[in-house]
């Protein structure tokens, strides 16, 4: 296999996800949270409500994947279903207040990873990679959706 492999934008950021995903759940356990739970405790932080699909399609997982995280979280106490007014067949998802007590906690995690993966970098040099990664996930994210739409086929 080609050594350069191994440093391409795209191994890169992989590894880096990997990485910063698996520091970041070690120390959210912890506190008794998951890194996969992270979008929806940020989606529901305000008091907000919504529904699994709107979760689901703001993470960008699938149906199935968000139903188990939202069984889990439920069963953990950080999440609480009830009825959609607006569609028998849906219900509404907010936070506990155990949920709510819980965050502060987690975005210092967050924090602290983003400070240390940053260690060394200047400003500008935080300001390019965000510009850069930016526009990489704007690419990226069609590519997703086409692997989607092939899949349904």
């Amino acid at each position: 296999m080609d050594a350069n492999l191994f440093r391409t934008p795209g191994h890169l950021i992989n590894r880096l996800s990997k990485l910063s995903l698996r520091w970041a759940d070690e120390r959210l356990q912890r506190i008794g949270l998951a890194a996969a739970q992270m979008p929806v405790l940020y989606a529901l932080k305000d008091g907000v409500t919504s529904t699994q699909t709107e979760l689901a399609r703001m993470a960008h997982i699938e149906q199935p994947t968000m139903a188990q995280l939202l069984g889990r979280m439920e069963r953990d106490g950080l999440i609480r279903r009830t009825a959609n007014p607006e569609d028998k067949r849906s219900s509404l998802v907010s936070l506990t207040s155990l949920a709510v007590k819980k965050l502060p906690a987690a975005r210092e995690v967050l924090r602290e990873g983003n400070k240390l993966a940053l260690e060394g970098f200047s400003e500008r040099e935080v300001e390019t990679l965000t510009r850069l990664l930016l526009r990489v996930l704007k690419n990226v994210e069609p590519m997703a959706e086409q692997s989607e739409v092939d899949r349904l086929r």
